[in-house]
């Protein structure tokens, strides 16, 4: 208390250095606000690092054992790990090893950097060259565009965003990598004619061989001449296909040279496609994606990609167009809008009540002034310490809270103004306004400071969420105890000296209209209450146990979805299914989907991506749909039956297409947190992908038909079509081959043989030896594929290998060191929970698994368990702390225990709320709960302790408490309609952004309207029934203090 009396005294007696610090903090303030990373939601993604290794001449299987396993296996061990997953694709390999929450993400690339040796030493080096995904997260894919035009080819295009626009992009500030989905890839194809080369006695390996020896330049050191240094160079780079075409590959016995152009063609043609892009059905396009470096701020990130593409329109080729199709700022931009309008309303709201409770203007602004401070306050700590503004840490704040310790100070000062007028009989001089002032702020500040300790205990279960649930709300904990920490300096600081220049004593001060309207009805319903005190407990048992029944019926889930504005169609096809067939349909499903008049664009990304952090085989597809805004749709729709009106689309236009509707974000951030794309996902653990295939599909059968199960899926696992080439090693002994000439010959039938690089430039093209693709149609031309011997004989492929079609796996999925398969699918219509809980009993009821096979569930439900089961545990032992401060405070555990049953009657009015607005129980209403415990028992214990106070003066337990209540009214009501009005904009909005927010606003508001009634009503029934008859002996300084606040606003 020295303190706080030293620190009021100091400010009153420098009030005019006060306000001038009060303004440069605003100006510090408002800059921190314009800095601010500002994002729609917290990045929930987890802490990890992807390796992609791309190998495009082998199997699922094959890059699983080459690839995947070996790699695993060198990142195991790492310190702080929490898991090593991967997954096994034709060409391509990508691992994703998961860090505990709070690795700093550079520590983490350099433990793995440092086992990557080991990694890059377990994989062949044919097969390809593990590496390091980019420095990004689930809300990474900040903008997204496409290039097109009329007059330039796809591999131009392609060219052009490889070389020129990416580059460009990758010097704004933030981002971290330019990523490119369909087009083609330009290289150097040489073409070879089978029977060219067999009339010529030549092979691959000869070709290649003469390829690599004619592409190349030589030091030849220097040599002084006439006093001067003359470096010798030969300059050997091929820089033309016709440099290609003249290289020697021999002679004929006649002695005439023998050149590439003898034996093949020489053209620019497309690398082996792993992916495709079209947009609103009118063909290919190139898409790029910029990728936001972890942790930069997505607004000025996307400003300066927009910046840096307005600045490259001018230079670009003519008829080539940037149009963007996904952009993030339109997102954060709306929800933030959301955000601050939801704030502005609550705030004017707030001042509202203060004015018509204080009834008096000047000392409502005053305390008014505390919100905007405090908040800007919080801005420039969340800006110091790398805390971003979003739904959730702006979101939430209740300035209830905030100005409850400001109403106490300005009140219990404007009464002492008054009482000091009074007894002078005049105005008062502005030393003894100050003195009265000071010592009216000390009377209550203490006891505030008691409150605020309890406001602030209830937010340490929040604090104590971890992984995904941790990320989604500690942002919105650490804001509000910002917020509160910065309203208690100013209560102590600005608001004395406000007070002491603008409020003026009222000697013949009263009640407010509104006050006295409330008592009126309030005392004679007090009374009896008391009077039928075993009626009130009643009562108040059967609305208990009403709230409980109806809580088990509310259902639940993790946290509502956030409505991003645009949807993601995510398109499954048959496995097998070619780069062509799929782009195909993906042209039929954009035009359909193109007729639902709320579509603007639909944009197709068939495939991976150039680095493949997003590792899809070519028979799927992320469908983005564009919507216009809500203003243009039409009347009553809702996004929901969009999304129903794409499925039947989905349906009856390319049935052969199996697809799921959710939302960019939703999508990614499920991918990369759980490898699950959806809300749910079935997880099967076994050793044997067939034995895995078959359970899989058996499950989908079972949960088909749930009530809620939108989208169910399960991974392909078969379905693959090979060509296996299988070299009979007797006869390769008979012609003195070697398996490297049948791998040469195989690498050679499409993907081609890498024989060096052509540099133009700064580009670098490679130069790949392949056959002529139109040959594949035959097995019978590709077993004439022509092989030369050690002894110059040539022999044809077929010769002395079998080439065999079956069909194969497409993938293989692995986590914790097993493979699995996974049955996903989305939750409409329905809550979560219960949806699980349905799909449990159906496959408990069904045919056990075998030996060596196990389930799990992932997805949003496994958050969800996971931050239950912990506020399940850290939530008693907050409200278990609270208990003990009470005891200590009021040395009697039974009025402990009375103020301690706010709790449950808090939780019964949010129970209500919930189940009257037909919302399920989720994270956001727990954390809503949470916010509800300590203004309840604040109330309870201000009413407890003035009663008490009573007590002590000799009043008997009934007589005192029901003074006490009516006394205590207007503080109650002050509390209550100030918490409830500011969230109500919240609870009532239906702008974007603000579903995350309802549930919670919701159950404070029910939850207070409960716990106000417990308060005045029957907790003095229970009191005057099982109070302690006579006041105990308190903390010294805790009780009296309390009891002068509670004085203050009777």
């Amino acid at each position: 208390m020295n303190l706080l009396s030293a620190i009021v005294a100091w400010s009153l007696r420098n009030r005019a250095l006060v306000l001038v610090a009060t303004l440069l903090f605003i100006v510090v303030g408002v800059r921190a606000s314009l800095q601010l990373p500002i994002d729609a939601v917290p990045d929930v993604t987890n802490v990890q690092v992807q390796i992609i290794t791309a190998a495009p001449a082998l199997s699922p299987v094959e890059v699983e054992q080459y690839i995947s396993v070996p790699v695993e296996r060198a990142m195991s061990g790492l310190p702080k790990m929490a898991q090593v997953r991967s997954v096994s694709k034709y060409g391509l390999s990508v691992v994703t090893v998961v860090f505990h929450d709070g690795t700093d993400i550079y520590f983490a690339r350099q433990l793995i950097n440092e086992r990557m040796r080991e990694a890059t030493k377990a994989v062949p080096e044919a097969y390809g060259t593990p590496e390091m995904g980019p420095i990004s997260t689930g809300l990474g894919e900040i903008f997204q565009f496409t290039v097109r035009s009329d007059t330039h080819s796809l591999m131009e295009l392609e060219e052009l965003l490889d070389w020129y626009i990416g580059p460009q992009l990758r010097t704004v500030p933030g981002v971290v990598e330019t990523n490119s989905f369909g087009g083609e890839n330009r290289e150097y194809q040489i073409l070879l004619r089978p029977e060219r080369l067999q009339a010529l006695h030549l092979s691959v390996g000869d070709v290649a061989e003469a390829l690599k020896q004619s592409n190349a330049n030589a030091g030849g050191g220097y040599i002084e001449r006439n006093q001067e240094q003359v470096v010798i160079g030969s300059n050997g780079l091929v820089r033309s296909r016709e440099d290609l075409e003249r290289v020697v590959l021999g002679a004929t016995p006649q002695g005439v040279p023998i050149t590439v152009s003898s034996v093949g063609e020489v053209r620019f043609g497309p690398k082996l496609r792993r992916g495709a892009a079209t947009q609103d059905g009118e063909g290919e396009v190139v898409v790029g994606v910029a990728l936001m470096l972890m942790g930069e701020n997505s607004r000025t990130v996307t400003q300066g990609i927009k910046d840096k593409l307005e600045a490259l329109k001018p230079t670009l080729p003519e008829s080539v167009r940037i149009e963007p199709y996904y952009d993030r700022t339109l997102l954060v931009d709306r929800t933030i809008k959301t955000v601050g309008t939801n704030l502005l309303e609550g705030a004017a709201l707030v001042v509202l009540v203060l004015l018509l409770v204080l009834g008096d203007l000047r000392a409502g602004l005053v305390v008014a002034t505390t919100i905007p401070l405090s908040m800007l306050f919080a801005v420039i700590v969340m800006n110091a310490t790398g805390l971003s503004g979003n739904l959730m840490s702006l979101g939430a704040i209740d300035f209830g809270l905030i100005v409850d310790g400001s109403v106490i100070v300005v009140e219990n000062a404007a009464r002492r103004l008054s009482e000091g007028s009074r007894r002078a009989g005049r105005r008062l001089a502005a030393d003894e306004r100050k003195q009265i002032i000071q010592d009216s702020t000390l009377e209550v500040r203490g006891a505030a400071v008691f409150g605020e300790i309890i406001i602030a205990i209830v937010y340490l279960p929040i604090l104590a969420l971890t992984g995904m649930e941790g990320k989604l709300f500690h942002p919105m904990a650490f804001t509000v105890l910002l917020a509160l920490g910065g309203a208690f300096i100013f209560s102590l600081t600005v608001v004395p000296v406000l007070t002491s220049y603008f409020v003026k004593p009222h000697p013949n001060e009263r009640e407010t209209l509104l006050i006295r309207a409330v008592h009126h009805i309030y005392t004679p319903t007090l009374h009896l209450a008391l009077r039928w005190r075993w009626v009130t407990m009643t009562v108040g048992l059967v609305t208990l146990a009403a709230g409980v029944a109806l809580f088990s019926r509310l259902g639940a889930q993790f946290v509502p979805q956030l409505d991003e504005g645009d949807l993601l169609v995510e398109a499954r096809r048959m496995p097998g299914s070619s780069l062509s067939a799929s782009v195909a349909t993906s042209l039929r499903l954009e035009r359909a989907l193109k007729e639902i008049p709320e579509v603007t664009h639909v944009v197709s990304r068939t495939g991976s991506p150039e680095v493949a952090t997003d590792p899809m085989g070519v028979e799927q597809s992320d469908v983005y749909v564009q919507l216009r805004d809500r203003s243009e749709w039409r009347p009553g729709l809702t996004k929901d039956q969009i999304a129903d009106e794409m499925s039947e689309i989905l349906e009856a236009v390319v049935p052969e297409i199996a697809g799921g509707v959710s939302q960019p974000i939703q999508m990614r951030t499920n991918e990369l947190v759980a490898g699950v794309r959806s809300d749910v996902g079935i997880i099967v653990y076994g050793p044997d992908l067939e034995t895995l295939r078959t359970l899989g599909q058996g499950i989908l059968e079972q949960i088909r038909g749930i009530p809620g199960v939108t989208d169910p899926r399960v991974e392909q696992l078969q379905g693959l079509q090979y060509l296996r080439i299988e070299p009979d090693r007797a006869k390769l002994a008979r012609y003195g081959l070697t398996i490297a000439d049948i791998n040469l010959a195989t690498e050679a039938i499409a993907v081609g043989h890498e024989v060096g690089v052509v540099l133009e430039g700064e580009r670098r093209f490679d130069m790949m030896v392949k056959f002529d693709t139109s040959l594949t149609r035959d097995l019978s031309e590709l077993s004439a594929m022509p092989l030369r011997s050690k002894s110059g004989q040539v022999v044809p492929l077929g010769d002395v290998a079998s080439l065999q079609e079956s069909t194969g796996p497409v993938l293989v999925n692995r986590e914790k060191q097993s493979r699995r398969v996974i049955v996903e699918f989305n939750v409409r219509g329905r809550d979560l929970v219960s949806t699980v809980q349905d799909a449990r009993a159906v496959l408990a009821a069904g045919p056990a698994l075998p030996v060596g096979y196990r389930v799990e569930y992932g997805g949003t439900f496994e958050h969800y368990i996971a931050a239950r089961d912990r506020l399940a545990v850290v939530v008693p032992l907050a409200l278990a702390l609270i208990l003990f401060m009470l005891w200590t405070a009021l040395r009697t555990m039974r009025a402990a225990l009375i103020i301690f049953l706010n709790v449950p009657f808090a939780i019964i009015g949010g129970v209500f709320a919930l189940w009257v607005r037909d919302l399920p129980f989720s994270i956001s209403a727990g954390v809503g709960f949470i916010a509800l415990f300590g203004v309840a028992m604040l109330n309870g214990l201000v009413l407890v302790t003035f009663c008490q106070r009573l007590q002590s003066e000799g009043i008997d337990r009934v007589t005192a408490i029901g003074q006490a209540a009516e006394l205590r009214l207007r503080p109650v009501l002050t509390t209550a309609l100030v918490a409830a009005l500011g969230f109500i904009p919240m609870a009532l909005s239906m702008a974007p952004g603000s579903e995350v927010q309802r549930p919670l606003a919701t159950v404070v508001i029910g939850g207070l309207i409960s716990a106000s009634l417990l308060t005045l009503l029957v907790l003095p029934a229970v009191y005057a029934r099982f109070g302690p008859r006579t006041a105990a002996n308190s903390s010294a300084g805790v009780i009296p203090a309390l009891a002068v606040a509670d004085g203050v606003l009777r």
